[in-house]
């Protein structure tokens, strides 16, 4: 039996590029590796300035703005994206999700995000299209009122437990108030955490490569504390950078019932080849608390690293963004 039927666990992947969907993707879909894809502003960024692919559609919207070049480039692979994935969204309507997020500089922006996200969810017009929103205080907004008008949302760039459960309250009560069964993913950041602290953390005598995945697993303990079935726990930065580790690692160690990893195509690969096909042990919320009292004792503040890695993951998608919006400029 397959995790995906044994304990409703999904593999994404995290990459989308144009050449890619007409061939591998097609086929890890066929062979019933993934069941979704994700993209982000950084992934658009790379496909778009680092593939030919585009050329002759950035060629033919030269006399737009550099941003509705980019929306008609992202909104082109997005749809491409949806309609290989839709059979298996018919199938099941937990998987065969595309992501597109919202213009990251709109973070401290509700209204914006919403207007935004509307108007990309009316674009697009899939049934299995998620409108990613970052996890802010004006994101929650947007989240609760997306999913309120029937719409579909990856809560993105979650660090802190009190990330998780603001963006579980907020599309808990927006899908309770549509009236529709709206999907949402909660997706939660793990390798980011081991690669900012491990060397804090094995200086004072602790174990490295550990910090992303306790704090992943509580926030998949609050989140499933919701209840709601139409919620799931996304475990997301599932890469692994260097050789310290399997390249499988936060994917063998995050196989939870009722859960996703969204991965790059090399870790997908890497997870098929090598990985752990069983589901994993999930350590209590009481082994979590117990943890991060250790690292409380030890001098590690928790919610200062969380909102370091936020602030710094925001900034990077700006970057990104404006970076590429500089180039289609030219």
């Amino acid at each position: 039996m397959s995790l995906k039927e044994n304990i409703n666990f999904s593999l994404w992947c995290d990459f989308i590029e144009r050449d890619f969907l007409e061939n591998r993707f097609q086929e890890i879909i066929d062979e019933k590796i993934i069941q979704g894809a994700t993209s982000n502003p950084a992934i658009f960024a790379s496909s778009i300035t680092s593939s030919l692919a585009y050329k002759q559609q950035i060629d033919m919207l030269k006399a737009n703005s550099s941003k509705t070049i980019y929306e008609e480039l992202a909104i082109k692979d997005i749809k491409r994206a949806a309609e290989l994935l839709k059979p298996l969204y018919d199938e099941d309507n937990n998987d065969g999700f595309v992501s597109i997020e919202v213009d990251p500089t709109l973070c401290d922006d509700s209204k914006g995000t919403i207007e935004e996200g509307l108007r990309l969810n009316s674009l697009i017009n899939y049934d299995n299209v998620m409108i990613k929103v970052p996890a802010t205080k004006d994101g929650y907004v947007a989240m609760k009122e997306l999913t309120s008008q029937g719409i579909n949302v990856n809560a993105t760039l979650i660090f802190s437990v009190d990330q998780a459960i603001k963006c579980a309250k907020a599309l808990n009560e927006g899908i309770e108030e549509s009236n529709k069964d709206v999907k949402a993913v909660i997706s939660v950041f793990v390798s980011r955490f081991d690669r900012m602290c491990d060397d804090l953390l094995l200086s004072k005598g602790l174990k490295k490569a550990k910090l992303g995945i306790m704090n992943a697993t509580k926030c998949y303990h609050e989140i499933n504390k919701f209840e709601n079935e139409n919620i799931r726990t996304l475990f997301a930065s599932t890469g692994v950078k260097g050789d310290d580790l399997l390249p499988s690692y936060y994917v063998d160690n995050l196989l939870y019932p009722n859960s996703v990893n969204t991965a790059p195509l090399s870790t997908i690969e890497d997870w098929v080849n090598d990985g752990q096909k069983e589901p994993s042990e999930i350590p209590s919320l009481d082994d979590c608390d117990e943890y991060f009292a250790i690292l409380s004792k030890n001098g590690v503040n928790i919610e200062e690293i969380s909102e370091k890695l936020l602030n710094d993951g925001l900034e990077a998608f700006k970057v990104s963004f404006s970076d590429l919006l500089n180039k289609l400029a030219k």
